[in-house]
């Protein structure tokens, strides 16, 4: 039996992998973090999601703050506003939480040991957005080593594969995936400043934008919002 430990932010590209692993594995479970972050409205939302689908929801807790060095996790690192999409940087943006996948992975390789996981799924994606090193298949194949040989899979126990299925493919293209596979991204959150509602000047709100639009579809969380008469 496979089951997938889904790495859920509530974000679109996590939306897109919990509905991805739902069509693939036999057992479902979405593993979300409450780490600190300043759109710290993620993880309610992710709740929510969960909650509508069905799918078995754990949220860990655990406290970035204390290393900081982010403007996610750190209130005197300020957040980036733009007007448009920044370009491709070639350093990892303020944006960026020192090796929060590394430490979020190696949580849910211990989780999915405790709970029978076989899988790890992760929505990581590279082509909007090269600058965040813990993103990269090669850190994916160095994360998967080492939970190859820090777990009991290195004494001929169950392994756990770690997935990211998405991390050649643009933002767009997931969101048209996800969409064929009926995920609802109604729900999901991706704005950094914090708000449910976008603020559109962080890269986050930026990206999301550029993405619905390229997709050729209007986004379903500013649907909802705006049939509700949200601010």
């Amino acid at each position: 039996m496979t089951r997938s430990i889904v790495l859920f932010s509530g974000g679109i590209d996590s939306t897109t992998a919990l509905t991805w692993a739902r069509t693939k594995a036999d057992d479902v479970r979405a593993l979300t973090f409450d780490y600190g972050q300043r759109h710290n409205v993620e993880v309610r939302m992710a709740r929510a999601t969960a909650r509508r689908l069905g799918v078995p929801h754990t949220v860990l807790k655990i406290d970035l703050t204390q290393i900081g060095g982010s403007a996610l996790t750190d209130r005197t690192v300020a957040l980036p506003r733009y007007r448009k999409v920044p370009p491709l940087a070639s350093s990892p943006p303020a944006t960026y939480v020192p090796f929060r996948n590394g430490i979020l992975i190696s949580l849910a390789a211990a989780w999915a040991e405790v709970h029978g996981g076989t899988e790890i799924v992760c929505g990581f994606n590279i082509v909007d957005s090269p600058a965040y090193p813990d993103t990269r298949p090669a850190f994916v194949r160095a994360m998967q080593r080492a939970v190859a040989t820090g777990t009991t899979a290195a004494f001929g126990g169950p392994g756990i594969r770690i997935t990211a299925p998405f991390v050649r493919m643009k933002k767009s293209a997931i969101i048209r995936l996800g969409l064929s596979l009926g995920a609802d991204y109604s729900h999901s959150v991706t704005c950094y400043a914090g708000a449910e509602r976008p603020c559109g000047a962080c890269s986050a709100c930026l990206l999301r934008a550029r993405a619905f639009a390229e997709a050729g579809v209007p986004d379903p969380l500013l649907v909802r919002l705006n049939k509700g008469g949200r601010r």
